[in-house]
Protein backbone atom coordinates (compact mmCIF):
# COMPACT_ATOMS: atom_id res chain seq x y z
CA UNK A 1 0.00 0.00 0.00
CA UNK A 2 2.78 2.47 0.80
CA UNK A 3 4.44 3.90 -2.30
CA UNK A 4 7.06 6.14 -0.67
CA UNK A 5 7.68 8.88 1.85
CA UNK A 6 5.54 11.97 1.38
CA UNK A 7 7.05 14.50 3.80
CA UNK A 8 8.33 15.22 7.30
CA UNK A 9 6.88 17.98 9.48
CA UNK A 10 8.86 19.85 12.09
CA UNK A 11 8.01 22.55 14.62
CA UNK A 12 10.36 25.53 14.46
CA UNK A 13 11.03 28.36 16.89
CA UNK A 14 13.02 30.64 14.59
CA UNK A 15 11.69 30.99 11.05
CA UNK A 16 14.76 32.75 9.62
CA UNK A 17 17.33 30.36 11.12
CA UNK A 18 15.28 27.31 10.15
CA UNK A 19 14.86 28.44 6.53
CA UNK A 20 18.55 29.41 6.37
CA UNK A 21 19.47 25.85 7.43
CA UNK A 22 17.16 24.00 5.04
CA UNK A 23 17.23 26.44 2.10
CA UNK A 24 20.52 28.29 2.48
CA UNK A 25 22.62 25.35 3.66
CA UNK A 26 20.85 22.25 2.28
CA UNK A 27 19.46 23.78 -0.93
CA UNK A 28 15.75 23.08 -0.50
CA UNK A 29 13.43 25.75 -1.87
CA UNK A 30 10.38 27.29 -0.26
CA UNK A 31 7.39 26.75 -2.52
CA UNK A 32 3.63 26.52 -2.86
CA UNK A 33 1.66 25.90 0.31
CA UNK A 34 -2.11 26.03 0.70
CA UNK A 35 -3.65 28.35 3.27
CA UNK A 36 -3.90 25.97 6.19
CA UNK A 37 -4.95 28.61 8.67
CA UNK A 38 -1.61 28.75 10.47
CA UNK A 39 1.88 29.98 9.52
CA UNK A 40 4.43 27.66 8.00
CA UNK A 41 6.39 26.69 4.92
CA UNK A 42 6.66 23.78 2.51
CA UNK A 43 10.14 23.03 1.20
CA UNK A 44 10.94 21.30 -2.08
CA UNK A 45 14.05 19.83 -3.70
CA UNK A 46 15.07 21.96 -6.70
CA UNK A 47 12.93 21.13 -9.71
CA UNK A 48 10.53 18.91 -7.75
CA UNK A 49 6.78 19.31 -7.41
CA UNK A 50 6.76 17.24 -4.19
CA UNK A 51 7.35 19.06 -0.90
CA UNK A 52 9.54 16.90 1.34
CA UNK A 53 9.54 19.05 4.47
CA UNK A 54 6.67 20.92 6.11
CA UNK A 55 7.43 23.44 8.84
CA UNK A 56 5.13 25.27 11.20
CA UNK A 57 5.89 28.17 13.51
CA UNK A 58 2.81 28.59 15.70
CA UNK A 59 3.12 25.60 18.02
CA UNK A 60 5.11 25.32 21.23
CA UNK A 61 8.22 23.16 21.12
CA UNK A 62 7.58 19.73 22.63
CA UNK A 63 9.19 18.94 25.99
CA UNK A 64 11.36 17.04 25.99
CA UNK A 65 12.45 18.03 22.50
CA UNK A 66 13.08 14.52 21.27
CA UNK A 67 10.15 12.51 19.99
CA UNK A 68 9.56 9.16 18.39
CA UNK A 69 11.31 10.15 15.16
CA UNK A 70 15.06 9.83 15.58
CA UNK A 71 16.06 11.73 12.42
CA UNK A 72 15.14 12.60 8.85
CA UNK A 73 17.37 11.51 5.96
CA UNK A 74 17.76 13.03 2.51
CA UNK A 75 19.57 11.63 -0.51
CA UNK A 76 22.22 14.17 -1.48
CA UNK A 77 25.08 14.72 -3.92
CA UNK A 78 28.40 16.58 -4.08
CA UNK A 79 29.75 15.67 -0.66
CA UNK A 80 32.80 17.93 -0.93
CA UNK A 81 30.70 21.00 -1.69
CA UNK A 82 28.22 20.20 1.07
CA UNK A 83 31.00 19.74 3.62
CA UNK A 84 32.49 23.06 2.54
CA UNK A 85 29.14 24.80 3.02
CA UNK A 86 28.75 23.37 6.51
CA UNK A 87 32.29 24.41 7.42
CA UNK A 88 31.86 27.89 5.91
CA UNK A 89 28.73 28.47 8.01
CA UNK A 90 30.26 26.90 11.11
CA UNK A 91 27.58 24.21 11.35
CA UNK A 92 28.90 21.14 13.17
CA UNK A 93 28.48 17.76 11.49
CA UNK A 94 29.54 14.14 11.86
CA UNK A 95 30.61 12.30 8.70
CA UNK A 96 30.45 8.52 8.74
CA UNK A 97 30.86 5.73 6.23
CA UNK A 98 28.12 3.12 6.39
CA UNK A 99 29.39 -0.42 6.76
CA UNK A 100 28.66 -2.74 3.88
CA UNK A 101 27.09 -0.32 1.40
CA UNK A 102 29.80 2.34 1.86
CA UNK A 103 27.27 5.18 1.77
CA UNK A 104 28.61 8.45 3.20
CA UNK A 105 26.33 9.78 5.92
CA UNK A 106 26.61 13.37 7.12
CA UNK A 107 24.69 14.01 10.35
CA UNK A 108 23.85 17.42 11.79
CA UNK A 109 21.13 19.18 13.78
CA UNK A 110 18.85 21.92 12.51
CA UNK A 111 18.39 25.06 14.65
CA UNK A 112 15.38 23.43 16.37
CA UNK A 113 17.22 20.28 17.46
CA UNK A 114 15.95 17.97 14.69
CA UNK A 115 18.62 15.49 13.60
CA UNK A 116 19.24 15.56 9.85
CA UNK A 117 21.10 12.93 7.80
CA UNK A 118 22.39 13.50 4.27
CA UNK A 119 23.28 10.34 2.33
CA UNK A 120 25.88 10.40 -0.45
CA UNK A 121 26.90 7.69 -2.93
CA UNK A 122 29.86 5.52 -1.90
CA UNK A 123 31.80 6.75 -4.97
CA UNK A 124 31.88 10.33 -3.72
CA UNK A 125 35.11 11.56 -2.18
CA UNK A 126 34.99 13.48 1.08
Amino acid sequence: MIEGMNHFTITAEDRARTLDFYCGLLGLQEGARPDLGFPGAWLYPPGSSQAVLHIYWDRPMPEPRTGVIDHMAFTARDLRAVKARFEEKGVPYDLRRQRGAGTWQLFSFDPNGARVELDFAPEEEP
